[in-house]
């Protein structure tokens, strides 16, 4: 059994110590929704992931398909070369949902080993697959949050992966026309074409970070927009990290490099 602890062990361990803890199995999914899944395959995939053809088995009168979080833990497992797909959680388990198949996780490899069943994976998928509903509100008053620290957690989390889709996010308390008091999530700057997929994040944040009855609202916001300018000046600000950029190959005299000596014909 492999030894280097990974966030999937640790979200695990989290989830087996706290079995009643809600919060704690919400948080064990999203990691293995986000991260990079090892699905053994039949045979070599023939080219795109339509085409892929996992190996099944039959385990605890359910079927099943293995997924392992690191490579090698997938070669201790089979013991052999052996195909694979490297994946997105949330692709495998959307690519499951409703084809009564279940996950098994880094089997007999790692101490996150378990089994996830069929209904387990499609509630998942359809969890994944939710979004936020298109809301027009007045607001009437913009205070500094109190949202739980859960949600906060879940943020700072999910937005670490939105690189370049957003300047920077902000987490307000508001109050509507109406009278109604929540939140507001506003992204400042966001990409052109980044708004689906920031709304989705910020709804898998709300959603993973186990809060009951959390009302979280998203807002798109141009940083000169005054609306923009309150969130950051009451709001908790979430800086998105930028791309990086790769550096521009430069030519390399041969021999120059004493790390790579010339090749000797």
């Amino acid at each position: 059994m492999t030894t280097t602890e990974t966030q999937l062990d640790q979200a695990h361990a989290l989830m087996s110590n706290n079995l009643d803890d809600d919060a704690a199995r919400l948080r064990f999914y999203e990691r293995l929704a986000d991260g990079e899944l090892f699905l053994l395959l039949a045979r070599e995939a023939a080219g795109s992931d339509d085409e892929i053809e996992p190996e099944l088995f039959e385990l605890e009168d359910d079927t099943y398909v293995l997924v392992f979080d690191r490579e090698e833990r997938l070669a201790e497992f089979v013991g052999k070369p052996a195909p694979y797909a490297a994946l997105p959680g949330r692709i495998v388990a959307r690519m499951l949902a409703g084809q009564d198949i279940g996950l098994g996780v880094n089997l007999s490899v790692a101490p996150s080993s378990i089994l996830i069943p069929p209904p387990a994976v499609d509630w998942l998928a359809a969890t994944l697959e939710g979004a936020p509903e298109e809301v027009v509100a007045q607001v009437t008053e913009i205070k500094a949050p109190s949202a739980p620290e859960a949600l906060i957690a879940a943020l700072d989390a999910k937005l670490a992966s939105a690189a370049g889709l957003a300047s920077c996010a902000c987490l307000a308390g508001v109050t509507y026309s109406d009278g109604r008091k929540g939140h507001v999530l506003g992204f400042i700057d966001a990409a052109e074409g980044a708004y689906n997929a920031l709304a989705g994040a910020a709804n898998e944040a709300l959603t993973f970070s186990g809060v009951e009855a959390g009302e979280m609202d998203v807002g798109f916001f141009a940083s000169e927009d005054v609306m923009a300018q309150k969130l950051v000046a009451y709001g908790l600000k979430f800086d998105l990290p930028m791309p990086e950029t790769p550096e521009p190959l430069k030519p390399i005299a041969p021999g120059s490099d004493p790390e790579k000596p010339p090749i000797l014909k």
